[in-house]
Order: C-alpha cells, then sequence, then structure tokens
C-alpha cells in the first residue's frame, strides 16, 4: 500500500465556550484536516490545530511540502517518519513543520490500522478501552461568580467526575475565589485541577503554588514558561501540589530533558507537538521508565486510543472543539471517552460541515 495524494483544507470551527486564559483567547477553532489517500482505496484523516487563523495557509503549506517528499512511499508509519526527519535534519522540526509531520504521521497510522481492520490502539499492540477524562471546556478567566453554574454543566455533559480551572488573574484573590467556587458547588469527590497557562513569573509563581497547597487541587499546571526546566523543577520541589506540564514538549528528546531536570512530577504532551503517533508512543515509553504519570492535551480522539496503550497513563484532556466537523465524536459516559467502534483512529469527516466552515 502506497500514499497517492495527500489532501489539505482549511476550516475555522465555531466554539461553544470560546477559551480566555491568562495567556490570551480563542474565539473560534482554526483547523488544517489531512486525507492522506492510498492507492489501496483508503484514506487515512488526521487535523492539526495552528491556534490562530494566521497560521492556517503557513500550516497547510508545511503540510503539502512534507507530503512530496513522501510521496509515492509505502504506507510504513516509522519509516516514514524515518524519511522526513532525515530530509528535515538542518531545518529541525519544532514550530509549523513540526506541527505537519505529526498531522502526517498520525493520518499514516489512521491508514496503518484500518488496512488490518483494526483501532489504532489494536494495531499498537492494545485495545480501545475507555479511559478516564476531565473536561476542560469551560472555567475560563471570568468572573469567579459565574463558575459554579458551568462547573455543574460541565459535570453533566458526560457524567464527568474532573475539571479544570484555569487561573492566572491578576488580582490572585480573585482566582482563590474562582477555585473555590467551583471546589464548593462540585464537592470533594470531584477531581479539580488549576492552569496558568505560563503566565506566571518564578517569583509570583512560588508565593501562589504554595498558597494553593492548601486548596485539595489535583495538580497545579504550567505556572511558568514550559522550557524553564530549572525553575520548574525549583517549583515542583518547594509546592506540595502535583505540577504539571508537557503540552508544549518537541519531541520525546524534550520530555527527556524536563524528566531529567526533574522538571515536574506529571506529564501531559500534546500529540501534534510530541510528533504523533510515533512520537507519543516514544514518550509513552520514557514516561514507563522514568515512572511518570502520562495525560494528554487537545485532540482527544487520537489521544485516547493512544492512553489506552499508555502503560503510565493519567487523564486524557477533553475538548469538544474538533466536534461540528466529526461524523461521530468521541463519545463521554461515565467520566471516560470510549473510542469510536472501527478501524483506524476514528476520525471521519461530516462533510457539510466541512464545506460550512471552510475557509
Amino acid at each position: 500500500m502506497k500514499i497517492q495524494r495527500v489532501d489539505v483544507r482549511l476550516v475555522m470551527v465555531p466554539l461553544k465556550r470560546p477559551p480566555r486564559a491568562a495567556s490570551g483567547a480563542i474565539p473560534e477553532a482554526p483547523f488544517v484536516l489531512i486525507d492522506l489517500h492510498t492507492d489501496a482505496g483508503l484514506t487515512g484523516r488526521s487535523y492539526v490545530f495552528p491556534f490562530t487563523r494566521g497560521m492556517l495557509a503557513p500550516t497547510a503549506g508545511c503540510v503539502e511540502t512534507l507530503a512530496e517528499m513522501i510521496a509515492g512511499h509505502r504506507v510504513a508509519p516509522l519509516e516514514l517518519e524515518a524519511t522526513l526527519r532525515a530530509r528535515l535534519t538542518l531545518l529541525d522540526t519544532p514550530g509549523l513543520v513540526g506541527l505537519a509531520l505529526a498531522g502526517l504521521d498520525m493520518a499514516a497510522w489512521d491508514v496503518f490500522a484500518q488496512a488490518r481492520d483494526q483501532s489504532l490502539a489494536a494495531a499498537l499492540g492494545g485495545a480501545a478501552d475507555p479511559v478516564p477524562a476531565y473536561n476542560s471546556c469551560g472555567l475560563w478567566i471570568q468572573e469567579p461568580e459565574a463558575l459554579g453554574d458551568e462547573a455543574e454543566a460541565l459535570l453533566a455533559e458526560g457524567g464527568f467526575r474532573a475539571l479544570k480551572v484555569r487561573v492566572g488573574r491578576d488580582d490572585f484573590a480573585a482566582d482563590l475565589a474562582a477555585l473555590r467556587t467551583v471546589k464548593e458547588r462540585v464537592g470533594d469527590d470531584v477531581a479539580v485541577f488549576c492552569d496558568f497557562n505560563q503566565s506566571l513569573s518564578q517569583h509570583e509563581a512560588l508565593l501562589r503554588c504554595r498558597a494553593l497547597d492548601d486548596e485539595g487541587l489535583g495538580w497545579i499546571e504550567e505556572p511558568i514558561r514550559h522550557d524553564r526546566y530549572e525553575a520548574c523543577a525549583q517549583i515542583a520541589a518547594e509546592v506540595e501540589t502535583p505540577i504539571q506540564i508537557g503540552e508544549n514538549l518537541h519531541g520525546p528528546l524534550d520530555l527527556q530533558k524536563a524528566i531529567a531536570a526533574e522538571a515536574a512530577d506529571l506529564y501531559m504532551p500534546d500529540v501534534q507537538r510530541i510528533g504523533g503517533v510515533t512520537g507519543w508512543m516514544r514518550a509513552a515509553a520514557l514516561a514507563q521508565v522514568h515512572d511518570r504519570p502520562l495525560s494528554s492535551h487537545l485532540f482527544p480522539e487520537v489521544s485516547a486510543q493512544l492512553l489506552a496503550v499508555t502503560p503510565t497513563r493519567h487523564w486524557l484532556e477533553y475538548m469538544d472543539w474538533a466536534d461540528p466537523i466529526l461524523a461521530e465524536p468521541l463519545r463521554i459516559a461515565e467520566g471516560c471517552a470510549h473510542s469510536a467502534d472501527g478501524p483506524g483512529n476514528g476520525i471521519r469527516w461530516d462533510e457539510d460541515a466541512v464545506r460550512r466552515f471552510r475557509v
């Protein structure tokens, strides 16, 4: 089975609860949709998320350029990944090029699994079992008193037992009020995490994170810039609440460096930044060797199947952002993500919606 062509489409998808974090807002979701067609009549699908409308066209250009490099190659994902990385040695693969490579990798693994009539998880040697998920679709930066009702609504959307609250307001008292409003409304049986979105200085992070030790949080996420591993390690050493980082790790080598620096207690790779399915599996092996719990960031459709085969699986971050363009959105029931039945990664487009949101 060989790659015949790769089609790329750009969409802007409306969001039910537009994100507003300490580091910025996302009014609508830009996606680059990837369809990898083969001479066997099978199509592998994936998408990447470049965060802003202005990055759609450059990201699509990167995907199309990399696709030209692998046209006619057989669909062997590890070989394809190695071929692309060899061709990109001088350029390297952070940034948009890395997103493009990961998108093609995810699509290649999708069609690889379809050809074997297996789920992605099964093709990787496991099973697409349900995985525990937290609802990350809301609780953005807003007035604290509004968060209680929203927390209840988020829990009800899939029987969730965990939520994430965004923090990082100028006034830390407002952050505390937000967290306490949510905690009081949902009770002690629901896990509550918080995310600063890299918004603090090291000094301010130490002050705030120490103060949060008494709030009963499951983790504190990204209090400072993600790649300041030594500073992250100091915070992790001085704060009792687990520190979570990882969504900005560019490949397994970044995870190795972060673990070596003891930068965090918990890690949550993003499948498009860690290197697609191939990069995730290498990161999962590192996490297992070092006994580090691994959660996911965004891309719940693929991440659910990857977590199902991750030995140190922790939590799936559930985001509904791609649901409007999917024929079968990821199903959440009793607080767990249930991957779609059938072969591959479960991504199938709602073509009418794609036409409606195409740019």
